[in-house]
């Protein structure tokens, strides 16, 4: 299946596939064994990944970010599945992949299309009461996840980032996604936490100023002493019992983490485990998860990204609830 203008594909994932990505072992069973046995009609979360970088690249960001799912597959189809692991409640549905052409394309148009065409997807394949995990890409597949979640229900969006992407809507890229949401009312409100003081623009800082968003820096966390849980708690207090809430997380809002805007300073992996965890487990109504902008190029890149991704996967899906 090709998005209108052949610049994306979507290559579903069956069990050969999945046979394919991982390694079995004898005396363990793998999340990949598990997935053999798992079909859309009965999953509560659909994994998809998406294989581009035209979002981060139009934003002025690094390549690489259509590596990330690769690296996430490999990493999470072999670990291990416990007595714990939530039966019948996850699957692969597949992966959107940036097609390479001769001709040169013009990002915007690329990124309107991919917000189409994953938006479609989503409408085609995931039912109200599914929640979509999209793994790859940049922050610019946002906006087809909050357009999809906002046609159920009141949507409120909550982003670990160290940028708003609140930047003008004039060319769409992996900075303006929440922006365009606001302006044509998909989105209710906006939560962004871990700002960093260097990174967000006047224009943005404007922005902030919007009754439909509350915001943090990361400053106020690494020198004030103010508090990650607290604010995650206060904010889902005041959202209506009818409002379900997306999770974003921006890879570069981690420290040393390869991604589109690879930073030496940020919360580190395990807080943003512990912030994900606390997320599920105090939100009723969750929309969906978007992990996004991590940029492996080498090796080691994607050992890294790997690992991150698939353990804040588990995470999010309970398979390590205690």
């Amino acid at each position: 299946m090709n998005s209108p203008n052949s610049l994306f594909s979507f290559n579903p994932w069956d069990s050969a596939k999945i046979r394919a990505s991982y390694t079995p072992r004898i005396g363990e069973v793998r999340i990949g064994d598990y997935l053999l046995q798992q079909f859309l009609s009965n999953a509560r979360y659909v994994i998809i990944g998406v294989r581009e970088c035209c979002g981060p690249l139009a934003n002025n960001g690094r390549t690489g970010a259509q590596f990330a799912f690769p690296s996430f597959v490999k990493a999470f189809l072999n670990t291990q599945v416990h007595v714990n692991y939530p039966k019948n409640s996850m699957c692969i549905l597949g992966e959107v992949v940036e097609i390479e052409k001769v001709e040169e394309v013009n990002l915007h148009d690329k990124v309107c299309e991919l917000d189409h065409f994953l938006e479609d997807l989503l409408n085609l394949h995931v039912s109200r009461n599914q929640i979509p995990i999209i793994i790859g890409g940049g922050h610019n597949n946002a906006l087809a996840m909050m357009r999809w979640a906002a046609k159920h229900k009141r949507l409120a969006v909550i982003n670990l980032d160290a940028h708003a992407d609140l930047r003008s809507t004039e060319s769409r890229h992996s900075g303006n996604s929440f922006s365009t949401a606001l302006s044509e009312g998909t989105l209710l409100h906006y939560s962004v936490l871990g700002l960093h003081e260097a990174y967000n623009n006047a224009f943005i800082l404007d922005a902030l100023k919007s009754d439909q968003i509350f915001h943090s820096f990361y400053e106020s966390y690494l020198f004030q002493k103010r508090d990650l849980s607290e604010d995650l708690v206060n904010i889902l207090r005041h959202f209506h019992t009818d409002t379900h809430v997306g999770l974003e997380i921006d890879m570069d809002s981690i420290a040393y983490m390869p991604s589109s805007a690879l930073s030496p300073s940020g919360w580190t992996l395990d807080q943003v485990r512990n912030f994900t965890h606390q997320f599920v487990k105090t939100q009723k109504q969750v929309a969906y998860l978007n992990l996004t902008e991590a940029a492996p190029i080498t090796e080691t890149d994607s050992l890294l990204v790997g690992k991150a991704l698939s353990y804040l996967v588990r995470d999010f899906t309970g398979v390590d609830s205690l």
